[in-house]
């Protein structure tokens, strides 16, 4: 039964907690401030895509992550191959703040060139310009939001899927003092340098 778990749904539960947090912080925001956000949408095209780029990377991140958190009986260690991949998607997570904030000073500087001079604008008229700023600016920040998840919950999720497995955690690395070589700490040539390796382990 422990091996079910460890192989099986141990994996896809972990995958599955990016996904369940990320409905919780949408649903988590006022309803009214949701409805709006829903009704400004259609007319953005900024926001159609932080969100395009935003789910697709997410997506990818998450099968990335299942992958990542399989166990390998065979090698005794995790599925590293989809690490590296991860890492770079991971870092798509710093473009979706960059890009609402293009979208919010462009919804300024359409404000602002609305008005012209000698105008005297309603209240109305201002936050109806001004509104795509605020939208772009709640894309952004939600999808930097989400993609930083997948990553972090793999890290948690091996280690957690180690202990139940009986397994040792990695030691963390050794830092080399100043002004000795770093290969000094690497270990023995040919050594096992993956954080991931555990001797003598069994699932």
């Amino acid at each position: 039964m422990r091996r079910i778990w460890i192989h099986h749904i141990l994996p896809l539960v972990f995958c599955l907690v990016p996904v369940v947090g990320a409905g919780l912080v949408f649903a988590a925001v006022p309803a009214d401030a949701r409805r709006d956000y829903l009704a400004r949408l259609k007319d953005s095209g900024v926001d159609w895509i932080i969100l395009a780029l935003g789910f697709t990377l997410f997506a990818a991140q998450t099968l990335f992550a299942w992958r990542a958190l399989r166990w390998r009986s065979a090698e005794s260690n995790f599925d590293e191959r989809a690490d590296r991949w991860l890492s770079h998607l991971a870092q798509g997570a710093e473009w979706f703040p960059l890009l609402g904030l293009i979208g919010t000073v462009a919804a300024i500087l359409q404000t602002f060139s609305s008005i012209t001079p000698g105008s005297q604008p309603t209240p109305q008229d201002i936050i109806k310009k001004y509104a795509p700023a605020i939208t772009a600016t709640g894309s952004g920040l939600f999808m930097a939001l989400i993609n930083i998840l997948p990553t972090w919950i793999v890290g948690v999720g091996r280690d957690v899927i180690r202990g139940l497995g009986g397994y040792a955690q990695p030691a963390a690395p050794v830092l080399a003092p100043p002004g000795v070589a770093a290969n000094a700490f690497t270990g023995p040539p040919g050594g096992s340098r993956s954080g991931n390796s555990i001797p003598g382990g069994r699932a």
